[in-house]
């Protein structure tokens, strides 16, 4: 054999233990978290607890949050197989159907109808529920009930919407907006101006499966309003929720569920006439999940966690906790420690305990 030979076979042995050596190393897995405490942190400057600005998710199974701005965005467009668009819940934003399918012909004549009081504020408890997304579905219905409807193949029929982009407070009115939205292959493109503008800005969004939805800002454009949805369980936040059966209104320290993404929820009472339970937070084990039924609609959790009125009274409720089944199977027990200054804490600032009760 020449040396030619003995260098090439030598390379060769060299590559296979490499080869090896990469199939034996083991794949590293994570186990969950097995639950801990976090203070939630929803203030992003010196704002009233009441209209704190950043919505804040968390995922148990890493121990982690994350803080978005909720005026950072204004449309939520589907990663699934259908094709509909979300409004910004967390700024009360709100939009109605016009009859064009060309933004240049509409104008601020347009909105007259639609401002109420001599307000932008429709959908904050001057308007109906048929100009915001359901509140209170589960994903299929949630999806199916957008006031943005599902965005068809055929150009011809996507209309105009206005919208209105909410507040960012109880104030700071965010002002309207004319969008239409088209398919563009398997995701969508935006046509947007403001309302007086004859002509108008096009974006396109690509869907990405590891997102529940692609976000995008009028202002910014493209942007991350929410982590992957293996990433999160449960958002706290400011939302568009209800005032009654009939006025939609927003309800500051709404806690929701990442619904779309597979994430259930339950709530267990131990006490008091409603109780669906005899055990405890501290007490609550595997072996008591019997018989418990979980909730895929996204306010399973919601501001029952909390009393509000009369202020003198405000704090966490002490009679319950509640069961996050996350993604993948894991399921915690979560308790509200304190939200307010009458039960010690600080408003825009929640206390949260959990602890893993079954790993999947």
């Amino acid at each position: 054999m020449n040396k030619f030979s003995k260098i090439i076979g030598l390379l060769c042995l060299a590559a296979c233990f490499t080869a090896c050596q990469k199939d034996d190393e083991p794949t590293i897995v994570i186990p969950p978290s097995e639950g801990s405490s976090l203070t939630l942190n929803g203030i992003i400057a010196a704002e009233a607890g009441t209209s704190a600005g950043n919505s804040v998710f968390v995922d148990f199974s890493k121990d982690k949050q994350s803080g978005v701005a909720r005026n950072s965005w204004d449309l939520g467009f589907y990663s699934g197989s259908d094709f509909r668009v979300i409004l910004n819940h967390t700024v009360g934003a709100s939009a109605i159907e016009l009859s064009k399918t060309d933004l240049s012909q509409v104008t601020a004549s347009d909105t007259t109808a639609l401002a109420v009081n001599g307000t932008l504020n429709i959908g904050l408890g001057n308007g109906t529920f048929s100009l915001v997304d359901p509140v209170d579905s589960e994903p299929t219905a949630y999806l199916a009930g957008t006031v943005i409807k599902a965005v068809s193949a055929t150009d011809a029929e996507n209309k105009v919407y206005i919208i209105n982009r909410g507040t960012t407070g109880v104030s700071e009115v965010r002002g309207w907006q004319k969008i239409r939205v088209l398919r563009s292959g398997a995701g969508y493109t935006l046509q947007y101006a403001k309302i007086n503008e004859t002509t108008f800005k096009t974006m396109t969004v690509t869907k990405d499966a590891a997102l529940n939805f692609k976000y995008v800002s009028f202002v910014t454009g493209a942007v991350e309003a929410e982590p992957a949805k293996a990433d999160w369980d449960i958002e706290w936040t400011l939302t568009t929720y209800k005032a009654s059966a009939t006025i939609p209104y927003t309800f500051s320290d709404f806690v929701l569920t990442n619904f779309v993404g597979g994430v259930t929820a339950a709530e267990v009472r131990f006490s008091g006439t409603d109780a669906n339970s005899t055990v405890n937070y501290a007490d609550f084990k595997e072996s008591n999940l019997t018989g418990i039924t979980f909730s895929a609609k996204r306010d399973a959790v919601g501001s029952n966690w909390r009393v509000t009125s009369p202020a003198a009274s405000a704090a966490v409720r002490t009679d319950r906790f509640y069961l996050i089944k996350d993604g993948v199977g894991n399921i915690y027990k979560l308790k509200f420690v304190s939200f307010i200054a009458s039960d010690g804490g600080v408003r825009g600032k929640p206390v949260v305990e959990y602890k893993l009760v079954k790993k999947a």
